[in-house]
């Protein structure tokens, strides 16, 4: 195999041999080949694509560089849920342990944020102690006492993906259906899970802006997960304004423990229920989305699923006085209200402004070794549909000093269009793919 021969096949718009994919992807995982050409054939599937054997190929390759998680012979369903990011987006927080609350083992492999879009790691590691580098032994002694367990992708687990997607994101081809899907379902096959629900995000703050390419990247992993003998389904969910009311790391670590006790903003509440009954139905718990929904919305409302939470940040070296005591959390040195410059209904709140808004507080990294505020961000969000008098706050942008909010306050005021009619009532679910 000549490395220079597949990307020039590739380059040329024609599909690589099974054997010919798996040596360049072993090679690339060795070593053996060089960074700027797996850079070159990623630029190249960017341009012409690939076949869906090719893409099942790829993500068999990159899956089996590393170690394999099993959970054979266990007596729980194993399930996970991914996201493509958005704004806002801290439903994995509540899914797993709600998920364990009935009885599913939640291993959930999670990233962190990069530029705009938020991490599940990172809010995590604003938890004082929280370990998201669990060994895999370790991982599945807290999946098998717990319920569930969220860590990072560790040395071992799909490395050649890891190296991969480093690439992708400094050479443009992040947004390639086929190198997505296999960057996504490489590391899910690894870790074990029977069962993957997807929740592909759509819109001006989202990879996937329209409800068409959203769409094909929820089939390809569809198709991919039937390849590897796995049970999915898939949510399409708008990401033109963010999810919640706050953005940030440690004020969305609060915003979760509120919807674990039953309160917290409606459509978190309704999107963490809707995606995990989506969870329970598919693998055979519940025998319809609407029983799985009444069960799983009482155990938000009795504190089971807080419960599992509290248990699952002991067990991973956390400190728990933060469910009790938000300010136990990093807090901000300065808030600088954001207020309305004249009445009306909120009509539209830009999840793209607003998480760049977010990312120049410091709550975010446009580097993957950039340091994060992890108490930067904006809380009290207003959202479509709510009425606000002149002078009256539209959201509080959380920084270390006034300097950095005050040079965001027109960029923030901009984010929110307000007008003298109601709107309609945000459509959150756009689509369901079983």
């Amino acid at each position: 195999m000549i490395p220079q021969w597949l990307i020039e096949q590739k380059r040329d718009g024609f599909a690589l041999s099974e054997e010919d994919l798996r040596s360049f992807i072993k090679g690339f995982a060795s070593g053996t080949i060089p960074d700027y050409q797996m850079a070159a054939l990623a630029m190249a599937i960017y341009f012409k694509g690939m076949t869906d054997t090719e893409v099942m190929v790829l993500t068999d390759a990159m899956m089996r560089s590393g170690d394999l998680i099993s959970f054979d012979g266990w007596n729980r369903p194993t399930a996970d849920k991914h996201s493509t990011g958005g704004i806002g987006d801290k439903l994995s927080l509540m899914i797993a342990p709600l998920a364990a609350s009935v009885g599913l083992a939640v291993p959930m492999i999670s990233g962190r944020g990069l530029g705009i879009t938020g991490g599940t790691l990172d809010k995590l590691e604003s938890i004082p102690g929280y370990n998201t580098r669990l060994t895999t032994e370790a991982f599945k002694q807290v999946i098998e006492t717990v319920g569930c367990s969220i860590i990072g992708q560790t040395e071992r687990l799909a490395p050649a993906d890891k190296k991969l997607y480093a690439l992708r994101d400094v050479t443009g081809t992040v947004p390639s259906i086929p190198l997505i899907t296999a960057s996504i379902m490489s590391k899910k096959g690894a870790e074990g899970a029977e069962t993957l629900i997807f929740d592909i995000k759509c819109g001006r703050a989202a990879f996937m802006r329209s409800i068409e390419q959203a769409r094909l990247l929820a089939e390809s992993l569809s198709r991919v997960g039937r390849a590897l003998n796995r049970k999915t389904a898939a949510l399409i969910t708008d990401m033109d304004q963010p999810l919640g009311r706050s953005i940030g790391n440690a004020v969305e670590v609060t915003e979760a423990v509120e919807t674990l006790k039953g309160k917290g903003p409606a459509d978190t509440r309704e999107l963490t229920l809707e995606l995990t009954a989506l969870m329970t139905v598919v693998t055979g718990l519940h025998s319809s989305v609407e029983i799985a929904r009444g069960e799983l919305a009482q155990r938000l409302d009795d504190g089971q699923a807080l419960d599992v939470f509290r248990k699952m940040v002991i067990a991973q070296g956390g400190d728990p006085r933060f469910i009790d005591d938000p300010t136990a959390l990093p807090q901000p040195g300065h808030r600088q209200w954001v207020t309305a410059p004249s009445s009306g209904y909120v009509a539209d709140v830009d999840a793209l402004a607003i998480g760049r808004v977010v990312l120049q507080l410091g709550g975010g990294r446009t580097k993957t070794d950039d340091t994060i505020d992890y108490a930067a961000g904006i809380e009290a969000l207003v959202q479509q549909g709510d009425y606000v008098e002149k002078g009256e706050p539209l959201m509080c942008l959380l920084a270390k000093s006034p300097s950095q909010t005050e040079a965001l306050l027109p960029l923030a005021s901009s984010s929110i269009t307000l007008s003298p009619e109601k709107p309609p009532a945000r459509k959150l679910i756009l689509e369901t793919l079983d």
